[in-house]
């Protein structure tokens, strides 16, 4: 059996980081960023901690199952936030427009991180 250690550990500071970003977001950015880009910034902390509870579950089911689907499902959480939320984060910021193509496939690895968890719920045992 693996550890859920780790994957806790990336669920927590997913959270931690999620909520201050969701906070420096409506605090500090607000004023500066423009009311067009706000509601970007807020998709990207509301994925970011959507999956961070989602690790939370993975965390709690690979305390009793070794399952490749599950240590691959969270790998794909973590790879989606960083791609879709981090390219978000970067782009409201004025980062460079090439970013712009790297927020789906983000979204591509959030797709595929559920995926692989739903296969695992209908192939473990009861």
């Amino acid at each position: 059996m693996t550890s859920f250690r780790p994957t806790l550990a990336v669920a927590a500071t997913l959270g931690f980081t999620g909520v201050a970003l969701g906070a420096f977001g409506a605090h500090a950015l607000a004023d500066t960023i423009g009311a067009e880009s706000l509601p970007t910034w807020k998709t990207a902390v509301q994925y970011q901690l959507i999956h961070a509870v989602a690790l939370l579950g993975i965390a709690a089911l690979e305390a009793r199952s070794a399952a490749a689907l599950l240590r691959w499902s969270g790998r794909l959480f973590v790879l989606g936030v960083v791609l879709f939320s981090g390219s978000l984060y970067v782009l409201v910021l004025d980062g460079p427009r090439w970013l712009g193509p790297v927020t789906p496939l983000g979204g591509l690895a959030l797709l595929a991180g559920w995926l692989l968890l739903g296969i695992f719920g209908l192939r473990s045992e009861r």
